[in-house]
C-alpha cells in the first residue's frame, strides 16, 4: 500500500524560503520506471492546483505561477521526494499535498494520481 506524509509546511515572511518534504512507502523510487510524483496545493476557496510534477527519469514539470521560485527533487535511496520553495508571495498560502501516479499524460492535472498525502500548511506573511 502506498502511503505518502509531507512535512514542513509552516509560516514565513514574503521572500523567505521553505523546503517540504514528503515520504513515500510502498513506491519504490528506483524501480518505478512509469511512475510520477507531484506536488499540488489548495488555498482557501480555491480549486486543488498541480505545481510540479518528477518523473523517474528525473524529468521536471513546473506551473507558470511557480516557474523559477520552486524546485522539485527526490533522494532515491531515502524515498523522499523534495519541493523547495523560494521567493515566497503570499498568493503561495497554501495546504500543499504531495501524489504518487503511474503512466501520468498530464503531470500537473490531479486526476492522473492515485495516491495522496495529507498535506502540510504553508502561509506566508506579507
Amino acid at each position: 500500500q502506498v502511503q505518502l506524509v509531507e512535512s514542513g509546511g509552516g509560516s514565513v515572511q514574503a521572500g523567505g524560503s521553505l523546503r517540504l518534504s514528503c515520504s513515500v512507502s510502498g513506491y519504490n523510487f528506483r524501480r518505478n520506471y512509469l511512475g510520477t510524483l507531484g506536488w499540488f496545493r489548495q488555498a482557501p476557496g480555491k480549486e486543488l492546483e498541480g505545481i510540479a510534477s518528477i518523473d523517474s527519469d528525473g524529468s521536471t514539470t513546473y506551473a507558470d505561477s511557480v516557474k523559477g521560485r520552486f524546485t522539485v527533487s527526490k533522494d532515491n535511496a531515502k524515498n523522499i521526494l523534495y519541493l523547495e520553495m523560494s521567493s515566497l508571495k503570499s498568493e503561495d498560502s497554501a495546504l500543499y499535498y504531495c501524489a504518487a501516479g503511474q503512466m501520468v499524460a498530464d503531470k500537473l492535472r490531479t486526476s492522473e494520481y492515485v495516491h495522496w498525502g495529507q498535506g502540510t500548511q504553508v502561509t506566508v506573511s506579507s
